[in-house]
């Protein structure tokens, strides 16, 4: 679709603005996210590793009721930087379109392993949430549901 140019109407949006403020409200926000290095340091330290086959997930409780994200996908693993970011992009995906059913009070850190790199968004997707039950983090009647 070619763009004439033309000025628009106060109000009037194209397609593409209209998609991109959509995508930007399915992110995660500042919030929601870890960012300080003594917050994965206290997850690694406390959490019990929950242990898959795509990926480690951890936890560290919280005093507040709030749910973080932090994850972890180390040059040792993933060479080069663009599977490293392909691996952050599938593992941010499968908790956004989970995080509903978790229950708020803990950062959760999940680490990349390997393999991930291989799977399907699907295979990702089951994979967090039996780690997730396995780790607490989904109340028990949500469990019974699946």
């Amino acid at each position: 679709m070619a763009d004439s140019g033309a000025p628009l109407e106060r109000g009037v949006r194209r397609d593409h603005e209209r998609e991109s403020n959509a995508r930007q409200k399915q992110t995660l926000s500042r919030h929601q996210r870890i960012t300080e290095s003594e917050v994965f340091r206290k997850a690694f330290d406390e959490g019990r590793p929950q242990v898959g086959k795509f990926m480690v997930l951890r936890l560290a409780q919280l005093k507040c009721g709030g749910l973080r994200l932090g994850v972890v996908t180390s040059r040792r693993t993933f060479r080069r930087a663009v599977d490293r970011n392909r691996a952050r992009r599938k593992l941010r995906e499968a908790y956004r379109r989970n995080r509903a059913q978790f229950t708020p009070g803990a950062d959760v850190v999940i680490v990349g392993r390997h393999k991930l790199l291989q799977a399907s968004a699907q295979d990702v997707e089951q994979e967090l949430l039996v780690l997730a039950r396995r780790a607490g983090l989904m109340e028990k009647d949500q469990c019974a549901g699946q």
